[in-house]
């Protein structure tokens, strides 16, 4: 058995396959929630404590024109405010993994997905308040709010070349208002709606199957996109009522995506690879569960990063420089070791990319991608044995393209 030690590492959960008791959910995930508590917290005091950034700004020409016009809109009523944008951008995703459980049926399933939304969330979220703190810029309703004591024509008595530039001591307005038309980059209504819709397209893709080896129904690309349409105009919303500049709003997006992105990565084996988007990641080990957890109905030979269960080496043995800085983790069996984790899937339809080593041109058809290009449950591919994927029915019938 090349890959690991599973007598020593293997805990089979009870119940039905997959299953993870809740006392081991918790301590597997345990530092997560721990980590979102205090990822939260750092967002909260930052939002609520830190004083706006400086901004020097001018604020008239010389013969009494505004010189930044885009800055002097009305301050209006938001058309959505922030703690909708925050609750549409969780429930939403929310009642759909919650809806998909009608077919799912895993707890294990609903409270990781659930927590995949959470990371995108929580993470774009300290990442833009850090953002407006640090950073910060004008908001479009930004002289409306300041009421600058300066006169038109007056002559310039601020700082910067010809006394040109200003800072908010010359505002007259309210403070908190003032604090808040400062911190207009990037948009927080963006960076939420993006990082919490952007994950829900991410997992109607995984789950609908609407990019893969089938034509699917119209409805499930309608429903695709319509997450996408949904952060678009919860974010163009903030343009049409001055609250955001069009570059906030985008910067908003990317940072909401791009955390979307990584926390769906994090929780599935796959983001737009069809084979495998739909399939969780397990949690194996962590600080509060040592010893690696294997859920019933995924028994078989486990790579662990650590010392003694490596990648079949004489021994088995692997030193300190072979090995990650972190011991926890790894998944699957065994195909990993050779062709990395499923992202890098299309490694799996290469039968030389090191998955020939010591195995017979069968069984390397068996291993790939758990099932060749449609992965275990499209192409029926049975329980895995010690490291090897049966074929199903469908794969034991024909060995065409498909498999």
């Amino acid at each position: 058995m090349p890959f690991g030690r599973p007598h020593r590492e293997e805990k089979l959960a009870k119940g039905t396959p997959g299953a993870v008791p809740l006392g081991t959910w918790l301590r597997l995930h345990g530092v997560d929630l721990i980590t979102m508590g205090l990822m939260g917290a750092i967002g909260l005091g930052v939002y609520f404590a830190s004083p706006a950034p400086s901004r020097s700004f001018p604020v008239y020409f010389a013969d009494g024109q505004v010189v930044y016009p885009q800055f002097a809109y009305p301050l209006r009523k938001e058309i959505i405010p922030i703690w909708a944008a925050a609750l549409i951008a969780f429930f939403v995703p929310f009642f759909f993994i919650c809806l998909f459980q009608a077919r799912r049926r895993s707890m294990n399933d609903l409270f990781t997905t659930t927590m995949g939304v959470l990371k995108s969330l929580i993470t774009a979220a300290v990442f833009q308040v850090f953002i407006k703190w640090l950073i910060g810029g004008l908001r479009p309703h930004f002289y409306a709010v300041c009421q600058p004591s300066i006169s038109a024509g007056a002559a310039p008595s601020g700082n910067g070349f010809s006394s040109l530039m200003y800072d908010r001591t010359i505002c007259t307005g309210d403070r908190k208002q003032i604090n808040d038309a400062l911190e207009s980059m990037p948009s927080g209504h963006s960076t939420a709606a993006f990082a919490g819709l952007i994950f829900l397209t991410l997992y109607f893709n995984a789950q609908l199957k609407v990019m893969s080896a089938h034509n699917p129904a119209y409805w499930k690309m309608v429903l695709f996109f319509a997450p996408i349409l949904g952060a678009v105009l919860i974010a163009g919303a903030l343009t049409i009522d001055e609250f955001h500049n069009w570059y906030d709003v985008v910067a908003g997006g990317i940072i909401g995506s791009v955390t979307a992105y990584v926390a769906f990565r994090q929780t599935f084996a796959a983001v737009f690879d069809f084979r495998f988007n739909h399939l969780l990641l397990p949690r194996t080990s962590s600080m509060f569960h040592r010893t690696s957890f294997i859920a019933s109905g995924s028994s078989g030979p486990f790579f662990t990063y650590r010392n003694g269960a490596g990648m079949g080496l004489a021994g088995d043995q692997l030193s300190g420089e072979h090995l990650p800085f972190t011991r926890e983790g790894g998944w699957g069996w065994g195909e990993e070791a050779y062709v990395g984790a499923p992202f890098d899937a299309s490694g799996l339809n290469n039968s030389s990319a090191g998955l020939s080593g010591g195995h017979d041109g069968n069984n390397v058809g068996h291993r790939m991608g758990h099932g060749g290009n449609l992965g275990r449950a499209e192409a029926g591919v049975a329980q895995p044995h010690n490291g090897v994927a049966a074929p199903g029915p469908a794969a034991q019938q024909t060995h065409g393209p498909g498999y």
